[in-house]
């Protein structure tokens, strides 16, 4: 039986969705002012796994991720960059689903934009304050009563006396108290904003999630994602308004996942070593990075270094190695493998990436193996070998050209020094045509002679 990780109870628990087989998922996207980093790239990543593993195992999945397309950060970003706020987000939104397409993620079922939900807002905030868990001050701001909710800070653990210390009422502020936060701002001048019984104005951040939510998948969901970061009090403030405005439970299973660390130092623009899913892709091959992403589990802090890359790079070329020179056209999988019972089990624990994949090497070893004692069954270990990578994202190119794009040695090059070596052999000059063999060899270009002519491979 699949198992999940509750951030909510701090323990694994058995996963039963609401509905019979279908699974109501929701994961807190971004903020759409610049590049993606390889933090988003993280949790995107993991969150695709999540969702292929679902369907995999035959659940009903509707996969929500949100967009955040009005906040202070944007509005800062397009006064600097002297551009419309809808040109920018616009721009970024289609950068972001170029990026994460790049890594091989899949798109969601949906992607609701905050500025479209403003209506839902509204209602939800009115809600609020009919319930008394919100107030309007009369500035045009409304915030929500912390106190007035008994569940706060049972996601996050954080005791309310905790949290009051060292807070303070900022002086522009008409709060009532410290811990209070905003659901609706007064706009200033200049300032995208829409009419609403508080006058003109626009949503606070994490009023969005809870009606975007709720729109699109209903008043308590199967699963709620993001990243750890997002825990306090993005996801506080989620359960909170949600809770209070509908009278039900928000979310049955919470996760999150780990962070980025570069070098084993946290990501940070100010200690420059921080990186957009761009920067990374312009070094390493996309599925190279996306199998460093999923080599470590998801719950887990994850460190970026050159090193690390180019581990996940030789590790992925193994497997595409196996899969060379292999014509799975006609090809039948093994049936009730055990490589596949064990896939299943280690994705039922907690969707547990790293022994997955070891149960991938195993199962390419063995298809290692086959390949000479009998090529029926190395066909057929091959095609499990591609399906179960599938449900990881990785394995789905052709092994030559994932060879080949690893190397940094061009075809035109290959086949130049295969001309060359073919002209050696014509003149009689076999020590010549030897050397272009072993400095081939040396590039990882292996060559195979017959009557038809010379082939070639990569196998590092």
């Amino acid at each position: 039986m699949l198992q999940i990780y509750n951030s909510l109870t701090r323990k694994k628990e058995p996963f039963t969705p609401l509905e019979a087989n279908k699974v109501r998922m929701y994961v807190c996207g971004m903020t759409v002012y610049d590049f993606c980093h390889i933090g988003h790239a993280r949790t995107v990543t993991a969150f695709d796994v999540v969702a292929r593993y679902l369907r995999a195992r035959g659940y009903e999945l509707t996969y929500i991720r949100n967009i955040t397309d009005i906040d202070d950060k944007i509005i800062k970003r397009a006064l600097e960059k002297g551009e419309p706020i809808g040109a920018l987000t616009d721009r970024m939104i289609k950068a972001m689903q170029t990026d994460f397409e790049r890594l091989g993620n899949q798109t969601p079922d949906q992607e609701p934009r905050a500025t479209a939900h403003i209506d839902g807002m509204i209602l939800m905030i009115s809600e609020l304050i009919e319930k008394g868990f919100a107030y309007a001050p009369g500035n045009g701001d409304v915030y929500f009563r912390v106190r007035r909710f008994d569940g706060y800070g049972k996601l996050s653990g954080k005791m309310i006396e905790e949290l009051t210390s060292g807070i303070r009422i900022e002086v522009d502020e008409m709060k009532k108290d410290p811990l209070d936060f905003v659901l609706w701002k007064a706009s200033k001048t200049e300032e995208p904003s829409w009419l609403s019984p508080w006058g003109d104005g626009r949503p606070g951040w994490h009023i969005e999630c809870s009606v975007m939510s709720n729109c699109c998948l209903g008043e308590t969901l199967d699963i709620h994602g993001g990243g750890s970061d997002l825990a306090f009090p993005h996801h506080e403030n989620e359960i909170a308004q949600s809770e209070s405005a509908n009278g039900k439970k928000f979310v049955n299973t919470w996760m999150h996942t780990g962070a980025i660390r570069v070098d084993n130092v946290k990501m940070s623009k100010s200690l420059g070593n921080f990186f957009t899913i761009r920067d990374v892709l312009d070094q390493y091959h996309e599925e190279v990075v996306r199998y460093f992403l999923i080599s470590s589990h998801y719950r887990s802090p994850i460190n970026y270094s050159e090193g690390s890359l180019k581990e996940a790079g030789v590790r992925l070329k193994r497997l595409y190695t196996s899969l060379a020179g292999l014509d799975l056209t006609d090809s039948e999988e093994v049936k009730q493998s055990d490589f596949e019972r064990r896939f299943f089990k280690a994705m039922d624990d907690d969707f547990n990436t790293p022994i997955a994949l070891a149960v991938l090497f195993d199962l390419a070893r063995e298809l290692n193996k086959m390949r000479a004692q009998n090529k029926q069954q190395a066909l057929s270990l091959a095609a499990l070998l591609v399906r179960l990578g599938a449900i990881l994202g990785i394995l789905q190119s052709s092994p030559d050209a994932f060879l080949q794009a690893g190397n940094k040695i061009s075809k035109a090059w290959i086949e130049e020094m295969i001309a060359n070596r073919d002209a050696a052999k014509k003149a009689k000059d076999y020590a010549g045509a030897d050397r272009i063999r072993d400095e081939l060899a040396e590039q990882g270009v292996i060559l195979q002679d017959d009557r038809k002519g010379t082939t070639w491979r990569i196998e590092k």
